[in-house]
Protein backbone atom coordinates (compact mmCIF):
# COMPACT_ATOMS: atom_id res chain seq x y z
CA UNK A 1 0.00 0.00 0.00
CA UNK A 2 1.20 3.60 -0.59
CA UNK A 3 2.22 5.65 1.97
CA UNK A 4 -1.01 8.08 1.10
CA UNK A 5 -3.44 9.19 3.98
CA UNK A 6 -6.11 8.06 2.10
CA UNK A 7 -8.50 9.34 5.31
CA UNK A 8 -7.53 12.77 4.81
CA UNK A 9 -8.02 13.17 0.83
CA UNK A 10 -11.21 14.85 -0.25
CA UNK A 11 -10.83 16.06 -3.32
CA UNK A 12 -14.34 17.98 -4.97
CA UNK A 13 -14.35 17.59 -9.05
CA UNK A 14 -15.97 20.31 -11.18
CA UNK A 15 -19.31 18.24 -10.87
CA UNK A 16 -19.53 18.20 -7.29
CA UNK A 17 -21.17 21.32 -4.89
CA UNK A 18 -20.02 21.49 -0.84
CA UNK A 19 -22.09 21.05 1.77
CA UNK A 20 -22.32 23.18 5.12
CA UNK A 21 -20.03 20.61 6.51
CA UNK A 22 -17.25 20.80 3.73
CA UNK A 23 -18.22 16.93 2.35
CA UNK A 24 -18.73 16.75 -1.40
CA UNK A 25 -22.15 16.32 -2.69
CA UNK A 26 -22.89 14.72 -6.10
CA UNK A 27 -25.23 16.81 -8.45
CA UNK A 28 -26.60 15.81 -11.29
CA UNK A 29 -25.53 17.51 -14.99
CA UNK A 30 -29.24 18.74 -15.05
CA UNK A 31 -29.43 20.12 -11.70
CA UNK A 32 -31.54 17.28 -10.06
CA UNK A 33 -31.22 16.53 -6.07
CA UNK A 34 -28.70 13.79 -5.26
CA UNK A 35 -29.79 10.66 -3.42
CA UNK A 36 -28.29 12.30 0.01
CA UNK A 37 -28.03 15.94 0.40
CA UNK A 38 -26.31 17.37 3.80
CA UNK A 39 -27.51 13.79 5.20
CA UNK A 40 -31.23 13.54 4.08
CA UNK A 41 -32.32 11.07 1.58
CA UNK A 42 -34.33 11.82 -1.39
CA UNK A 43 -37.05 9.86 -1.35
CA UNK A 44 -37.96 9.70 -5.53
CA UNK A 45 -34.12 9.42 -5.74
CA UNK A 46 -33.94 6.80 -3.67
CA UNK A 47 -37.04 4.71 -4.97
CA UNK A 48 -35.16 5.02 -8.48
CA UNK A 49 -32.07 3.55 -6.78
CA UNK A 50 -33.66 0.65 -5.42
CA UNK A 51 -34.74 -0.10 -9.02
CA UNK A 52 -37.79 -2.99 -9.19
CA UNK A 53 -37.79 -4.21 -6.06
CA UNK A 54 -41.88 -4.68 -5.85
CA UNK A 55 -41.37 -7.52 -8.47
CA UNK A 56 -38.62 -9.59 -6.60
CA UNK A 57 -39.94 -12.78 -4.65
CA UNK A 58 -40.82 -11.71 -0.98
CA UNK A 59 -43.42 -9.98 0.35
CA UNK A 60 -43.50 -5.83 -0.37
CA UNK A 61 -41.70 -5.07 3.13
CA UNK A 62 -39.07 -7.77 3.30
CA UNK A 63 -38.13 -6.51 -0.30
CA UNK A 64 -38.22 -3.00 0.75
CA UNK A 65 -36.26 -3.71 3.78
CA UNK A 66 -33.41 -5.67 2.04
CA UNK A 67 -32.76 -3.09 -0.93
CA UNK A 68 -32.25 -0.63 1.77
CA UNK A 69 -30.22 -2.37 3.64
CA UNK A 70 -27.79 -3.27 0.41
CA UNK A 71 -27.87 0.35 0.07
CA UNK A 72 -26.49 0.80 3.82
CA UNK A 73 -23.75 -2.07 3.60
CA UNK A 74 -22.59 -0.69 0.51
CA UNK A 75 -21.98 2.63 1.52
CA UNK A 76 -24.21 4.44 -0.03
CA UNK A 77 -26.22 5.15 2.32
CA UNK A 78 -23.80 6.05 5.37
CA UNK A 79 -24.48 6.45 9.43
CA UNK A 80 -26.41 9.80 10.10
CA UNK A 81 -28.50 9.60 6.84
CA UNK A 82 -31.77 10.58 7.46
CA UNK A 83 -34.65 8.24 5.32
CA UNK A 84 -37.49 9.49 4.15
CA UNK A 85 -40.66 9.66 5.86
CA UNK A 86 -42.88 6.58 5.75
CA UNK A 87 -45.61 8.56 3.78
CA UNK A 88 -42.98 10.02 1.32
CA UNK A 89 -41.19 7.05 0.55
CA UNK A 90 -44.76 5.27 -0.11
CA UNK A 91 -45.59 7.40 -2.33
CA UNK A 92 -42.61 7.73 -4.51
CA UNK A 93 -42.03 3.80 -4.91
CA UNK A 94 -46.26 3.33 -4.93
CA UNK A 95 -46.80 1.46 -2.18
CA UNK A 96 -48.69 1.33 0.87
CA UNK A 97 -47.55 3.31 3.63
CA UNK A 98 -47.80 -0.05 6.16
CA UNK A 99 -45.11 -1.04 3.46
CA UNK A 100 -42.29 1.70 4.61
CA UNK A 101 -43.35 1.29 8.35
CA UNK A 102 -43.12 -2.30 8.28
CA UNK A 103 -39.37 -2.56 6.42
CA UNK A 104 -38.17 0.59 8.72
CA UNK A 105 -39.24 -1.62 11.80
CA UNK A 106 -37.54 -4.87 10.12
CA UNK A 107 -34.27 -2.74 9.74
CA UNK A 108 -34.66 -1.10 13.06
CA UNK A 109 -34.67 -4.85 14.98
CA UNK A 110 -31.73 -5.97 13.25
CA UNK A 111 -29.66 -2.24 14.36
CA UNK A 112 -29.24 -1.16 11.26
CA UNK A 113 -31.55 2.20 11.39
CA UNK A 114 -31.98 3.77 14.59
CA UNK A 115 -35.92 5.22 15.09
CA UNK A 116 -36.61 8.38 17.33
CA UNK A 117 -39.58 10.62 17.89
CA UNK A 118 -39.24 13.93 16.20
CA UNK A 119 -35.74 13.05 14.29
CA UNK A 120 -37.40 10.38 12.12
CA UNK A 121 -35.30 7.16 11.03
CA UNK A 122 -31.62 7.17 10.37
CA UNK A 123 -29.28 4.89 9.60
CA UNK A 124 -27.26 3.63 12.47
CA UNK A 125 -23.99 4.69 13.69
CA UNK A 126 -21.90 1.34 12.92
CA UNK A 127 -18.50 0.22 11.56
CA UNK A 128 -19.27 -1.69 8.21
CA UNK A 129 -17.52 -4.90 9.66
CA UNK A 130 -20.77 -4.97 12.13
CA UNK A 131 -23.39 -4.86 9.24
CA UNK A 132 -23.81 -8.58 7.73
CA UNK A 133 -22.48 -9.05 4.70
CA UNK A 134 -24.28 -10.65 1.34
CA UNK A 135 -23.61 -14.25 1.53
CA UNK A 136 -21.09 -15.44 -1.13
CA UNK A 137 -22.34 -17.96 -3.52
CA UNK A 138 -23.40 -15.29 -5.91
CA UNK A 139 -21.85 -16.82 -8.90
CA UNK A 140 -23.04 -20.37 -8.44
CA UNK A 141 -26.02 -19.68 -10.31
CA UNK A 142 -23.72 -19.22 -13.25
CA UNK A 143 -23.14 -22.90 -13.02
CA UNK A 144 -26.49 -24.13 -12.24
CA UNK A 145 -27.93 -24.75 -15.56
CA UNK A 146 -30.87 -26.95 -15.32
CA UNK A 147 -31.11 -30.19 -16.83
CA UNK A 148 -31.66 -30.88 -20.51
CA UNK A 149 -32.16 -27.69 -20.62
CA UNK A 150 -29.76 -25.19 -22.95
CA UNK A 151 -27.27 -23.44 -20.98
CA UNK A 152 -27.36 -19.66 -21.43
CA UNK A 153 -25.02 -18.80 -18.17
CA UNK A 154 -21.74 -19.53 -19.08
CA UNK A 155 -19.64 -18.17 -21.61
CA UNK A 156 -17.89 -21.04 -22.49
CA UNK A 157 -15.85 -20.13 -26.00
CA UNK A 158 -15.41 -22.78 -29.24
CA UNK A 159 -12.06 -23.50 -29.23
CA UNK A 160 -10.22 -22.06 -32.35
CA UNK A 161 -9.28 -24.30 -35.31
CA UNK A 162 -5.72 -23.08 -34.56
CA UNK A 163 -6.46 -24.11 -31.01
CA UNK A 164 -6.97 -27.53 -31.99
CA UNK A 165 -4.14 -28.25 -33.75
CA UNK A 166 -1.70 -26.84 -31.39
CA UNK A 167 -3.13 -29.10 -28.78
CA UNK A 168 -3.08 -31.84 -31.01
CA UNK A 169 0.52 -31.41 -31.70
CA UNK A 170 1.79 -30.47 -28.64
CA UNK A 171 5.14 -32.64 -27.34
CA UNK A 172 6.08 -30.94 -23.91
CA UNK A 173 9.80 -30.08 -23.08
CA UNK A 174 10.91 -33.13 -21.05
CA UNK A 175 13.58 -31.04 -19.90
CA UNK A 176 11.14 -28.96 -17.95
CA UNK A 177 8.34 -31.53 -17.42
CA UNK A 178 11.06 -33.62 -15.44
CA UNK A 179 12.06 -30.66 -12.98
CA UNK A 180 12.43 -32.12 -9.39
CA UNK A 181 10.58 -29.40 -8.21
CA UNK A 182 8.17 -26.35 -9.38
CA UNK A 183 8.48 -22.81 -8.51
CA UNK A 184 5.10 -21.49 -7.50
CA UNK A 185 5.21 -18.37 -9.12
CA UNK A 186 5.42 -20.72 -12.53
CA UNK A 187 7.91 -21.88 -14.89
CA UNK A 188 10.61 -19.69 -15.53
CA UNK A 189 10.18 -19.81 -19.24
CA UNK A 190 6.28 -19.52 -19.10
CA UNK A 191 7.00 -15.92 -17.01
CA UNK A 192 9.19 -14.60 -19.26
CA UNK A 193 6.91 -15.59 -22.24
CA UNK A 194 4.10 -13.78 -20.32
CA UNK A 195 6.46 -11.12 -19.53
CA UNK A 196 7.14 -10.78 -23.34
CA UNK A 197 3.51 -10.04 -24.62
CA UNK A 198 3.19 -7.38 -22.11
CA UNK A 199 6.03 -5.68 -23.67
CA UNK A 200 5.15 -6.34 -27.49
CA UNK A 201 1.38 -4.44 -26.31
CA UNK A 202 3.74 -1.52 -24.55
CA UNK A 203 3.59 -2.46 -20.83
CA UNK A 204 7.16 -2.78 -19.35
CA UNK A 205 7.17 -5.96 -17.46
CA UNK A 206 9.97 -8.38 -15.92
CA UNK A 207 9.63 -12.13 -15.36
CA UNK A 208 9.20 -11.34 -11.21
CA UNK A 209 6.20 -8.92 -11.60
CA UNK A 210 4.48 -12.23 -12.93
CA UNK A 211 2.82 -14.85 -11.18
CA UNK A 212 0.96 -18.04 -13.02
CA UNK A 213 -2.03 -19.29 -11.92
CA UNK A 214 -4.84 -21.62 -12.33
CA UNK A 215 -6.89 -19.41 -13.90
CA UNK A 216 -8.04 -15.48 -13.97
CA UNK A 217 -10.06 -16.00 -11.06
CA UNK A 218 -7.46 -17.89 -8.68
CA UNK A 219 -5.63 -14.47 -9.46
CA UNK A 220 -8.11 -12.60 -8.53
CA UNK A 221 -8.64 -14.14 -5.27
CA UNK A 222 -5.59 -14.38 -4.46
CA UNK A 223 -5.32 -10.73 -4.47
CA UNK A 224 -8.54 -10.29 -2.46
CA UNK A 225 -7.21 -12.50 0.41
CA UNK A 226 -4.03 -10.34 0.21
CA UNK A 227 -5.39 -7.16 0.59
CA UNK A 228 -8.71 -6.98 1.96
CA UNK A 229 -10.39 -8.13 5.03
CA UNK A 230 -13.29 -7.67 7.40
CA UNK A 231 -15.28 -4.38 6.74
CA UNK A 232 -13.12 -3.41 3.63
CA UNK A 233 -14.63 -1.56 0.83
CA UNK A 234 -13.79 -2.68 -2.86
CA UNK A 235 -14.94 -0.47 -5.24
CA UNK A 236 -16.35 -2.04 -8.53
CA UNK A 237 -18.77 -1.44 -11.42
CA UNK A 238 -22.37 -2.09 -10.21
CA UNK A 239 -22.39 -4.83 -12.61
CA UNK A 240 -19.62 -7.14 -12.25
CA UNK A 241 -18.39 -10.93 -12.58
CA UNK A 242 -19.55 -12.53 -9.44
CA UNK A 243 -16.17 -14.01 -8.97
CA UNK A 244 -15.14 -10.56 -8.06
CA UNK A 245 -17.55 -10.10 -4.97
CA UNK A 246 -18.05 -14.01 -4.01
CA UNK A 247 -14.14 -13.08 -3.18
CA UNK A 248 -14.38 -9.86 -1.20
CA UNK A 249 -17.72 -12.07 0.46
CA UNK A 250 -15.82 -14.55 1.62
CA UNK A 251 -13.30 -12.16 3.41
CA UNK A 252 -15.76 -10.06 5.17
CA UNK A 253 -15.76 -7.64 2.87
CA UNK A 254 -18.60 -5.37 1.09
CA UNK A 255 -18.30 -4.69 -2.50
CA UNK A 256 -19.37 -1.22 -3.27
CA UNK A 257 -21.29 -0.59 -6.93
CA UNK A 258 -20.12 2.41 -9.25
CA UNK A 259 -22.60 3.43 -11.60
CA UNK A 260 -21.65 3.07 -15.21
CA UNK A 261 -22.37 5.09 -18.26
CA UNK A 262 -22.64 3.89 -22.20
CA UNK A 263 -18.81 3.39 -21.93
CA UNK A 264 -18.05 1.86 -19.11
CA UNK A 265 -17.36 3.02 -14.94
CA UNK A 266 -18.23 6.33 -14.12
CA UNK A 267 -15.03 8.05 -13.05
CA UNK A 268 -16.55 10.89 -11.42
CA UNK A 269 -18.48 8.39 -9.03
CA UNK A 270 -15.71 6.56 -8.78
CA UNK A 271 -13.23 9.75 -7.61
CA UNK A 272 -16.27 10.42 -5.19
CA UNK A 273 -16.02 6.77 -3.76
CA UNK A 274 -12.77 6.91 -3.45
CA UNK A 275 -12.63 9.83 -1.26
CA UNK A 276 -15.55 9.04 0.96
CA UNK A 277 -15.42 5.21 1.26
CA UNK A 278 -11.32 5.01 1.91
CA UNK A 279 -11.50 1.27 -0.03
CA UNK A 280 -8.63 -0.93 0.40
CA UNK A 281 -8.85 -1.76 -3.16
CA UNK A 282 -11.18 -1.50 -6.83
CA UNK A 283 -11.63 -4.28 -8.95
CA UNK A 284 -13.03 -3.37 -12.51
CA UNK A 285 -12.88 -4.81 -15.94
CA UNK A 286 -12.62 -1.84 -19.06
CA UNK A 287 -12.45 -3.67 -21.82
CA UNK A 288 -15.48 -5.70 -23.20
CA UNK A 289 -16.19 -5.57 -19.40
CA UNK A 290 -18.36 -8.83 -18.46
CA UNK A 291 -21.77 -8.28 -18.23
CA UNK A 292 -22.49 -4.94 -20.17
CA UNK A 293 -19.71 -5.47 -23.00
CA UNK A 294 -19.04 -1.81 -22.36
CA UNK A 295 -15.44 -0.37 -23.38
CA UNK A 296 -13.92 2.39 -21.24
CA UNK A 297 -12.40 5.59 -23.96
CA UNK A 298 -8.29 6.19 -23.46
CA UNK A 299 -9.02 9.35 -21.34
CA UNK A 300 -11.52 7.51 -19.08
CA UNK A 301 -8.67 4.80 -18.65
CA UNK A 302 -6.10 7.42 -18.28
CA UNK A 303 -7.71 9.60 -15.14
CA UNK A 304 -8.70 6.06 -13.71
CA UNK A 305 -4.54 5.52 -12.86
CA UNK A 306 -4.09 8.70 -12.18
CA UNK A 307 -6.60 8.52 -8.88
CA UNK A 308 -5.31 5.37 -8.38
CA UNK A 309 -1.74 6.88 -8.07
CA UNK A 310 -2.95 10.07 -6.25
CA UNK A 311 -4.98 7.83 -3.72
CA UNK A 312 -2.79 4.84 -3.21
CA UNK A 313 -5.60 2.29 -3.65
CA UNK A 314 -4.67 -0.96 -5.48
CA UNK A 315 -6.72 -1.50 -8.91
CA UNK A 316 -7.87 -5.16 -10.10
CA UNK A 317 -7.80 -4.91 -14.14
CA UNK A 318 -9.61 -8.05 -15.83
CA UNK A 319 -8.43 -8.49 -19.15
CA UNK A 320 -9.81 -12.36 -19.79
CA UNK A 321 -11.79 -10.90 -22.95
CA UNK A 322 -9.78 -7.77 -23.51
CA UNK A 323 -8.40 -9.38 -26.68
CA UNK A 324 -11.70 -10.54 -28.17
CA UNK A 325 -12.37 -7.35 -30.14
CA UNK A 326 -14.67 -6.95 -33.04
CA UNK A 327 -13.00 -3.82 -34.16
CA UNK A 328 -9.46 -4.69 -33.72
CA UNK A 329 -8.64 -2.46 -30.90
CA UNK A 330 -7.03 -3.59 -28.12
CA UNK A 331 -4.98 -1.08 -25.88
CA UNK A 332 -2.45 -1.76 -23.49
CA UNK A 333 -2.97 -2.64 -20.07
CA UNK A 334 -3.51 -0.04 -17.46
CA UNK A 335 -0.25 -0.46 -16.40
CA UNK A 336 1.00 0.86 -19.16
CA UNK A 337 -0.62 4.49 -18.33
CA UNK A 338 2.06 5.02 -15.31
CA UNK A 339 3.96 2.71 -14.35
CA UNK A 340 4.46 4.06 -10.63
CA UNK A 341 0.28 3.23 -10.08
CA UNK A 342 -0.61 0.07 -8.00
CA UNK A 343 -2.42 -1.63 -11.41
CA UNK A 344 -2.38 -5.36 -10.96
CA UNK A 345 -3.26 -6.82 -14.24
CA UNK A 346 -5.30 -10.37 -14.82
CA UNK A 347 -5.74 -12.41 -17.92
CA UNK A 348 -5.96 -15.93 -19.01
CA UNK A 349 -6.13 -18.36 -22.05
CA UNK A 350 -9.57 -19.47 -21.31
CA UNK A 351 -11.50 -17.40 -23.20
CA UNK A 352 -9.55 -17.00 -26.33
CA UNK A 353 -7.70 -20.67 -26.56
CA UNK A 354 -9.11 -23.35 -24.51
CA UNK A 355 -11.67 -22.76 -21.43
CA UNK A 356 -10.61 -25.90 -20.21
CA UNK A 357 -6.84 -25.54 -19.67
CA UNK A 358 -6.80 -23.51 -16.31
CA UNK A 359 -4.28 -21.44 -16.88
CA UNK A 360 -3.92 -17.29 -16.07
CA UNK A 361 -0.93 -15.29 -14.52
CA UNK A 362 -1.33 -11.84 -12.74
CA UNK A 363 0.76 -9.01 -13.47
CA UNK A 364 1.93 -6.89 -10.12
CA UNK A 365 4.52 -5.40 -8.24
CA UNK A 366 7.50 -7.65 -7.59
CA UNK A 367 6.92 -6.94 -3.87
CA UNK A 368 3.58 -8.09 -4.30
CA UNK A 369 4.36 -11.15 -6.42
CA UNK A 370 6.69 -12.34 -3.68
CA UNK A 371 4.00 -12.23 -1.22
CA UNK A 372 1.09 -13.97 -3.24
CA UNK A 373 3.92 -16.40 -4.42
CA UNK A 374 4.08 -17.63 -0.35
CA UNK A 375 0.39 -17.23 -0.27
CA UNK A 376 -0.35 -19.50 -3.64
CA UNK A 377 2.27 -22.10 -2.27
CA UNK A 378 0.13 -22.71 0.79
CA UNK A 379 -2.87 -22.91 -1.32
CA UNK A 380 -1.93 -25.64 -3.56
CA UNK A 381 1.96 -25.68 -4.17
CA UNK A 382 2.18 -25.09 -7.92
CA UNK A 383 0.08 -24.48 -11.32
CA UNK A 384 0.37 -27.71 -13.05
CA UNK A 385 3.48 -28.44 -15.30
CA UNK A 386 1.90 -30.12 -18.27
CA UNK A 387 -0.47 -27.33 -18.58
CA UNK A 388 1.81 -24.62 -18.35
CA UNK A 389 4.21 -26.58 -20.93
CA UNK A 390 0.84 -26.43 -23.64
CA UNK A 391 0.25 -22.78 -22.75
CA UNK A 392 3.48 -22.40 -23.78
CA UNK A 393 2.82 -23.48 -27.54
CA UNK A 394 -0.72 -21.74 -27.47
CA UNK A 395 1.16 -18.31 -26.20
CA UNK A 396 3.85 -18.39 -28.84
CA UNK A 397 0.31 -17.91 -31.21
CA UNK A 398 -1.39 -15.58 -28.94
CA UNK A 399 -2.11 -13.03 -31.88
CA UNK A 400 -3.26 -15.22 -34.04
CA UNK A 401 -5.48 -17.25 -31.64
CA UNK A 402 -7.16 -13.58 -30.49
CA UNK A 403 -8.15 -12.80 -33.99
CA UNK A 404 -8.91 -16.37 -34.93
CA UNK A 405 -11.60 -16.48 -31.51
CA UNK A 406 -12.71 -12.62 -32.28
CA UNK A 407 -13.66 -13.77 -35.97
CA UNK A 408 -15.74 -16.24 -35.27
CA UNK A 409 -17.63 -14.36 -31.90
CA UNK A 410 -18.48 -11.42 -33.85
CA UNK A 411 -20.29 -13.50 -36.58
CA UNK A 412 -22.29 -15.38 -33.72
CA UNK A 413 -22.69 -11.93 -32.33
CA UNK A 414 -24.67 -11.11 -35.62
CA UNK A 415 -26.56 -14.12 -35.64
CA UNK A 416 -27.44 -13.47 -32.46
CA UNK A 417 -28.72 -9.61 -33.27
CA UNK A 418 -30.73 -11.39 -35.88
CA UNK A 419 -32.66 -13.91 -34.01
CA UNK A 420 -33.36 -11.24 -31.07
CA UNK A 421 -34.70 -9.49 -33.93
CA UNK A 422 -36.79 -12.11 -34.79
CA UNK A 423 -37.90 -13.48 -31.77
CA UNK A 424 -37.32 -10.82 -29.07
CA UNK A 425 -37.72 -7.43 -31.16
CA UNK A 426 -39.15 -5.51 -27.57
CA UNK A 427 -35.70 -5.82 -25.89
CA UNK A 428 -33.30 -3.27 -25.94
CA UNK A 429 -29.83 -3.97 -27.32
CA UNK A 430 -26.54 -2.59 -27.45
CA UNK A 431 -24.24 -4.90 -29.23
CA UNK A 432 -20.75 -4.82 -27.93
CA UNK A 433 -17.38 -4.43 -29.82
CA UNK A 434 -15.99 -7.38 -28.35
CA UNK A 435 -16.32 -9.82 -25.68
CA UNK A 436 -18.46 -13.18 -25.39
CA UNK A 437 -22.13 -11.97 -24.44
CA UNK A 438 -24.40 -9.07 -24.94
CA UNK A 439 -26.51 -7.19 -22.15
CA UNK A 440 -30.00 -7.23 -22.81
CA UNK A 441 -32.14 -5.28 -21.45
CA UNK A 442 -36.50 -5.99 -20.57
CA UNK A 443 -39.53 -3.56 -21.51
CA UNK A 444 -40.67 -4.37 -18.49
CA UNK A 445 -41.43 -7.10 -15.61
CA UNK A 446 -38.02 -8.82 -13.83
CA UNK A 447 -34.82 -10.57 -15.06
CA UNK A 448 -35.47 -12.77 -12.13
CA UNK A 449 -39.11 -13.45 -12.67
CA UNK A 450 -38.38 -14.33 -16.44
CA UNK A 451 -35.41 -16.79 -15.44
CA UNK A 452 -38.32 -18.77 -13.84
CA UNK A 453 -40.38 -19.14 -16.84
CA UNK A 454 -37.95 -19.58 -19.04
CA UNK A 455 -36.54 -22.39 -17.08
CA UNK A 456 -39.82 -24.12 -17.94
CA UNK A 457 -39.58 -23.46 -21.62
CA UNK A 458 -35.93 -25.44 -21.47
CA UNK A 459 -33.41 -22.54 -21.44
CA UNK A 460 -31.43 -21.36 -18.02
CA UNK A 461 -30.70 -17.98 -18.24
CA UNK A 462 -28.69 -15.42 -15.96
CA UNK A 463 -30.15 -11.70 -14.70
CA UNK A 464 -29.17 -9.06 -12.73
CA UNK A 465 -29.13 -10.44 -9.63
CA UNK A 466 -26.19 -12.63 -10.49
CA UNK A 467 -24.02 -9.77 -11.34
CA UNK A 468 -25.16 -6.62 -9.23
CA UNK A 469 -22.79 -5.31 -6.53
CA UNK A 470 -25.00 -3.43 -4.80
CA UNK A 471 -28.71 -2.91 -5.41
CA UNK A 472 -29.48 -2.47 -9.13
CA UNK A 473 -32.51 -2.69 -11.36
CA UNK A 474 -33.97 -6.04 -11.97
CA UNK A 475 -34.02 -5.52 -15.80
CA UNK A 476 -31.61 -6.83 -18.00
CA UNK A 477 -30.23 -10.66 -19.51
CA UNK A 478 -27.18 -11.57 -19.79
CA UNK A 479 -26.94 -13.59 -23.53
CA UNK A 480 -23.43 -15.48 -24.27
CA UNK A 481 -23.24 -16.21 -27.77
CA UNK A 482 -20.40 -18.98 -27.85
CA UNK A 483 -22.82 -21.63 -28.32
CA UNK A 484 -23.10 -23.21 -32.06
CA UNK A 485 -25.38 -21.31 -34.18
CA UNK A 486 -28.11 -24.07 -34.42
CA UNK A 487 -28.03 -24.38 -30.55
CA UNK A 488 -28.14 -20.38 -29.81
CA UNK A 489 -30.88 -20.36 -32.35
CA UNK A 490 -33.11 -22.75 -30.84
CA UNK A 491 -32.09 -21.03 -27.02
CA UNK A 492 -33.36 -17.56 -28.38
CA UNK A 493 -36.52 -19.33 -29.51
CA UNK A 494 -37.64 -20.85 -26.62
CA UNK A 495 -36.49 -17.37 -25.06
CA UNK A 496 -38.93 -15.43 -27.22
CA UNK A 497 -41.72 -17.73 -26.47
CA UNK A 498 -41.32 -17.59 -22.39
CA UNK A 499 -41.17 -13.79 -22.75
CA UNK A 500 -44.48 -14.03 -24.68
CA UNK A 501 -46.02 -16.07 -21.63
CA UNK A 502 -44.10 -14.00 -18.97
CA UNK A 503 -45.41 -10.51 -20.44
CA UNK A 504 -49.10 -11.91 -20.95
CA UNK A 505 -49.05 -11.37 -17.02
CA UNK A 506 -47.79 -8.29 -16.54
Amino acid sequence: MSGVDRANVRPVDQGSAVSDAGAPQRTDDDGTRPLVHAGEVSAERLSARLGRWTHAEGTLAVNLSRGLAALISGGELRPGDRLPAERALAAAASVSRGTVVAAYADLADRGIVERRQGSGTRVAGVPASAIPFTRPGRGEALFSALPNAIDLLRTVPQIPDLAVRLITEHTPRLDLALLPETDPAGLAALREQIAGLFRAEGTPTTPEQILVTHGAQQAISLVVNALVGPGDVVLAEEVTWPGVTDSVGLRGGTVHGIPMTADGLDVDELELALARLRPALVAINPHHQNPTGTRMPPHARHRLVELAAQYGVPVIEDRVVAGISFDGVVPPSLAAERPDAPVIVVESVSKWAWAGLRIGWLRADPVLVRRLRGARQLADQSTSVPAQLLALDLLAHADELRRENSRVHGERLRLLQELMAEHLPDWTVSPPRGGLSLWAQLPMGSSAALARVAATHGVSIAGSAAFAASASPDDHIRIPFTAPDDVLAEAIRRLGDAWREYRATL
